[in-house]
């Protein structure tokens, strides 16, 4: 079929009759591609479509029935061996053409069956390709890679996004997840998609990793903007969408997402579950706290894993069952030049906050304590929760933790962020991850793709046509 010149475009349930299959089409759309009552044509069945082509010489005949005070075409197709390309499918798509009709699997369920394929050389192979968005410094994505490279499977990032192209710069000397062949894309996401030609360059990858940032879904950045719903945050809210056309391009197999856990309950995290449903993966998410990881940083984070159909997750049981205790004295620097000072002004705000009834208040860490309060992508500019540190010997002297000191409490490599002012320090890490839980959670997932590999699984997308009529 000339796939340039369609003449209409049709999703088909499968029926059955008696037990037997059945597509029964009864549509004037058949007249409009030539199959008028009477026409004669031939069906031709491959491993993935069946094609039906108006020929004088065939052997079935379109039938007809009367509606509306004419003759519609009826084409009846109930045979076991005709519609076996669609054995256990719900739904097939029909491409009405000239004199010709080409009926095969859901584009839905194609893709999927592709994607597992893929994954399943992939993994065979120890081999697998990753590509990020909202890549940052690639703290996240280099944690997944070695939460993979731990569960035996070495992979390769083919593609990187990310908004900030001096932050992106940097990590393409830092991150070693960034290969020079690595397609580097410094735009928003939200332009990228808009990009028919840079979108046509995107590789398909086995694992796309992605941390859409928080800023309207956290509590702090819905009081700072003054919106209720984290969509009405207007450069951040609508990012959902650019994922999702990034998810359509790549195809991977396994997609992780983080983010902070308000994010779960988001009008934007209810449309990326189902429409990663009807593009046939299933979902799975889990909160984690990285202290039960090691970090210092109490950080709650929220991931979601969206598999393939064929390849079953399960995250239950992640957090070490004994939490590592550490002291923030083994992360602080060596020498002692920072500058210490006594915060008066944010002591009054202090007592001004709490008169109000604000309920903020100043958070002191001291060297014997072992948790660190959450460290945000801001906490160069010494906002009034931010966690200070308390002199050892004088109580009323506090500093801010430095770049390196904030890499260590994460358990982030320093070498990652090294280069940077103080200032990018703290933002590339602020909006990064702490790694050891991504790292017991991709392993995990790569535990999981291994025994995908040798399974016999069913690909099926499991689309429904009753989900998009209601």
């Amino acid at each position: 079929m000339n796939a340039s010149q369609p003449k209409g475009y049709l999703t088909k349930r499968v029926g059955a009759n008696r037990g037997t299959p059945r597509l029964y089409f009864e549509t004037r759309q058949l007249d409009t591609a030539g199959f008028k009552p009477g026409t004669r044509y031939t069906v031709d069945v491959t491993q993935d479509a069946v094609t039906l082509k108006a020929d004088a010489n065939g052997t079935f005949t379109v039938s007809r029935k009367a509606s509306g005070g004419a003759d519609v075409p009826v084409i009846d197709l109930n045979s076991m061996s005709t519609l076996a390309p669609f054995a256990g499918m719900e739904a097939v798509k029909v491409v009405f053409g000239d004199n010709q009709i080409q009926i095969s699997q859901l584009a839905s369920e194609k893709a999927a069956a592709s994607r597992l394929q893929r994954l399943q050389r992939g993994v065979a192979t120890a081999a697998l390709t990753v590509a990020g968005l909202a890549f940052g410094a690639g703290i996240l994505d280099h944690s997944a890679h070695a939460g993979l490279l731990s569960a035996g499977l070495e992979a390769k990032t083919v593609m990187v996004n990310e908004i900030d192209a001096d932050l992106l710069e940097h990590a393409g000397g830092a991150n070693p997840v960034i290969q020079p062949d690595t397609l580097r894309i410094a735009a928003p996401m939200q332009e990228a998609i808009q990009d028919d030609e840079l979108m046509a360059r995107v590789p398909r990858a086995d694992v796309l990793v992605a941390g859409i940032p928080c800023s309207g879904a956290s509590r702090a950045g819905k009081s700072k903007h003054g919106i209720s719903m984290m969509e009405h945050h207007p450069e951040v809210g609508h990012l959902a969408h650019a994922f999702l056309t990034f998810v359509q391009r790549v195809q991977p197999g396994v997609v992780l997402l983080e983010n902070v856990p308000e994010y779960a309950a988001s009008a934007s995290a209810a449309i990326i579950r189902q429409q990663l449903r009807d593009m046939g993966y299933t979902t799975h998410e889990v909160v984690l706290n990285a202290q039960d990881f090691g970090s210092l940083e109490a950080r709650v984070r929220w991931f979601m894993v969206a598999a393939t159909k064929g390849v079953t997750v399960d995250l239950d049981g992640l957090a070490p069952t004994v939490r590592p205790v550490r002291t923030v004295a083994e992360v602080l620097d060596s020498h002692d030049g920072h500058r210490w000072g006594t915060f008066d002004y944010l002591k009054a705000k202090a007592v001004t906050d709490k008169a109000a009834g604000k309920g903020f208040q100043m958070q002191i860490v001291t060297p014997k304590d072992s948790k660190v309060p959450t460290l945000r992508k801001g906490y160069h500019k010494g906002g009034s929760t931010d966690p200070l540190l308390q002199h050892p010997t004088d109580p009323d002297q506090l500093r801010l933790f430095s770049g390196d000191e904030h890499a260590r409490i994460k358990g982030v490599d320093p070498e990652l962020v090294r280069g940077l002012s103080n200032t990018d320090k703290h933002i590339a890490l602020g909006q990064g991850v702490a790694p050891g839980m991504v790292i017991a959670l991709m392993h995990r997932v790569g535990e999981c793709l291994q025994r995908a590999a040798t399974a016999a699984a069913a690909t099926t997308a499991g689309y429904r046509l009753d989900r998009a009529v209601g």
